[in-house]
């Protein structure tokens, strides 16, 4: 008898093969062994790419306290300042400002200290 899914059946193992390719052992030619690595690779690719965003503002705010201490404020305090004078600027760019004009940076905490 024949097979009625033969080509959906051979479509869906090539999909899984080729999302397995570079895996070690088994894990790259195994259907069901490599159905599991590719649905734990794609499960920790979906964890890291919100991971990345943890991350990345956990380093803005480390370069945004080190240059607001050179400063004489402490982040927290830098940020409530802020806010009360209505500086819009987000965590991001504040940190790309204190990398790269140290002198700018300081008159956004000038600023932020009149505001306040």
């Amino acid at each position: 008898m024949r097979t009625s899914t033969n080509v959906a059946r051979h479509r869906r193992r090539k999909r899984i093969l080729k999302a397995a390719r570079g895996f070690r052992g088994a894990r790259k030619n195994l259907l069901r062994v490599a159905k599991d690595g590719v649905m734990r690779a794609r499960n920790y690719a979906y964890t890291g790419r919100k991971r990345k965003k943890r991350d990345f503002r956990a380093l803005w705010i480390q370069r945004i306290n080190a240059a607001a201490r050179d400063n004489g404020v402490t982040y927290s305090q830098l940020i409530g300042m802020l806010s009360k004078s209505g500086v819009g600027l987000d965590r991001k760019s504040l940190a790309a400002i204190a990398v790269s004009a140290p002198a700018a940076f300081t008159k956004v905490v000038e600023a932020a200290r009149a505001g306040a």
